[in-house]
């Protein structure tokens, strides 16, 4: 028979010795003001409430399916790209050293971290456009990714096919509001916030595109990953457009190189070291005045030598076919093999209420948002390629 319970007398001593809120920052998140969306009984749990959340986290199929999504670069046979399976470590391993630093809640962070991006589609922050795109001309809303990893992990994503993942609120505030592709040179929280303001935040990006630039985190840790999230990639991205031999690393500005530097190492050093140096024993998260002008310059530097390259996007058009081939078919349930098959268990795990308040471009853009970018093209070639009868019908 498995075992259930921890014996009384260890958890008595566990819970006794746990201090672990005591050695927090004042203004750090504790683990006894957790909440989450819909009750549960934690009588005989171990395990602190955001901790709890990383397990809930790494345990569920969206992060599993972090191993095959786009980081930046797509279509490109090299195996020391980062894909979005790493990505999302590097954001958590950065935020926890600020937070260990200025003591704020390390497993809030690595849950945030972990889950923030869950929601992002196949092929990136590319297919994230062709996915809004879509819903706004089928006059269903907007898609981002943000929102859609809070959407996962909050109304998507079922446990045993059955019961929500249930994450606490400061968890899934943190997942909604980690936007790292709007950058300020200060941080604050918004720790009056409640979660019924957070549930009308995420409904507002579902139907406004500029809703997702207003968001602030109820706590520091949010912050902290939203930080996290710019320094991970900006630095990285660049080591990535080199190996593929889309820049090289002469072409790296070089008063921002003389800031921050010119290696990975070197740009995630400089700008968690001035975070600490402006940011400890404050109840903001602050870059000085320079970096901040170096980072954001070297944001735009590689949009414009990156993300936006000519050389990058020269496949786009047909990735958009894609897109709305596959959510055309899902919206008139014309599927076939593999895609048909994963498709109806999906479905199956959905709730009645999810239908009938869900229009139905909403509802194939959170199917195909799930997908892996193989899954997606390996499903476009079964629903778009003709196959062979063989010898006879």
């Amino acid at each position: 028979m498995p075992i259930k319970d921890v014996k009384p007398e260890i958890l008595a001593e566990l819970r006794g010795n746990n201090a672990a809120d005591s050695l927090l920052s004042k203004d750090a998140a504790k683990n006894a003001d957790a909440l989450r969306f819909f009750p549960e009984n934690h009588e005989g749990e171990i395990r602190p409430p955001f901790f709890h959340d990383t397990d809930r986290i790494i345990h569920s199929q969206a992060y599993t399916r972090y191993i095959d999504k786009t980081q930046v670069f797509y279509l490109c046979e090299n195996d020391h790209l980062t894909h979005r399976v790493l990505h999302v470590q590097l954001v958590a391993k950065i935020a926890r050293t600020l937070g260990r630093v200025m003591k704020y809640n390390e497993d809030l962070i690595e849950a945030i971290a972990l889950g923030h991006d869950v929601g992002h589609s196949p092929f990136g922050h590319t297919g994230e456009r062709f996915l809004s795109a879509f819903l706004r001309s089928k006059n269903e809303g907007y898609f981002c990714h943000n929102a859609q990893s809070f959407r996962q992990l909050h109304e998507i994503e079922k446990t045993e096919g059955k019961h929500y993942i249930n994450l606490c609120i400061q968890t899934l505030d943190g997942i909604l509001c980690h936007n790292g592709e709007w950058i300020d040179a200060e941080y604050k929280n918004n720790s009056s916030k409640t979660k019924e303001k957070l549930y009308e935040e995420y409904q507002k990006c579902l139907v406004d595109e500029n809703a997702t630039k207003k968001l602030r985190p109820m706590t520091m840790e949010g912050c902290i990953v939203r930080v996290s999230d710019v320094i991970a990639y900006i630095g990285r991205d660049i080591e990535d457009a080199i190996a593929v031999n889309l820049i090289k690393r002469e072409d790296i500005p070089a008063d921002v190189a003389e800031v921050l530097g010119n290696t990975n190492k070197l740009i995630v050093n400089s700008l968690v070291l001035d975070i600490i140096n402006n940011s400890y024993g404050k109840n903001s998260i602050s870059f000085s005045k320079d970096v901040f002008n170096a980072l954001n310059n070297l944001k735009k530097w590689n949009y414009k030598n990156i993300y936006d390259a000519p050389q990058k996007m020269s496949e786009d058009s047909k990735i958009q076919n894609m897109f709305n081939a596959v959510m055309e078919s899902l919206i008139e349930k014309k599927l076939r093999g593999n895609i048909k098959e994963q498709y109806h268990k999906w479905e199956k795990d959905q709730s009645e209420e999810y239908f009938n308040t869900n229009g139905p471009a909403r509802i194939a853009a959170d199917y195909l948002s799930g997908m892996t970018d193989d899954f997606l093209m390996s499903s476009y070639r079964e629903l778009v390629v003709p196959k062979s009868f063989g010898f006879s019908f």
